[in-house]
């Protein structure tokens, strides 16, 4: 393991994957209108459980990580579910996705914070600070 992986730890693994999240949910909106258009998701615990840290990824409770399709593809993608059945078989419900794209920017966000404070703890360590 190299200095920079060391430094960054899980978080740029996280950063990509959230990164990648938030490209699939802009995907999902952007086909909000396309017949039989069907909305997928990223499952963050199943990439992240394949990083090469092996940090586990636990829950508090059963339904924190609920989805309603339980197969599981290796790289975390599923079809979501909608709650309400549209006539031209889009699955893409646009406030549900609007709801888990903010989500999804904060949690980008955050973990870009993390790596920042890294960056910068690295920046003084060499500076001798």
């Amino acid at each position: 393991m190299n200095l920079l992986e060391r430094t960054m730890g899980v978080h740029e693994k996280a950063l990509r994957v959230r990164n990648e999240r938030m490209e699939l949910l802009a995907r999902n909106i952007a086909n909000g209108d396309t017949p039989h258009f069907k909305a997928r998701e990223l499952d963050f615990k199943v990439v992240m459980s394949q990083a090469k840290y092996e940090q586990p990824i636990n829950s508090t409770h059963n339904n924190h990580f609920d989805f309603a399709d339980e197969s599981v593809n290796t790289d975390g993608l599923r079809y979501r579910v909608p709650f309400n059945a549209s006539v031209d078989g889009n699955t893409v419900e646009m406030t549900v996705e609007q709801a888990k794209y903010g989500k999804a920017a904060a949690d980008y966000q955050a973990t870009l914070s993390f790596l920042e404070n890294r960056i910068s703890g690295v920046r003084k360590a060499l500076r001798g600070e």
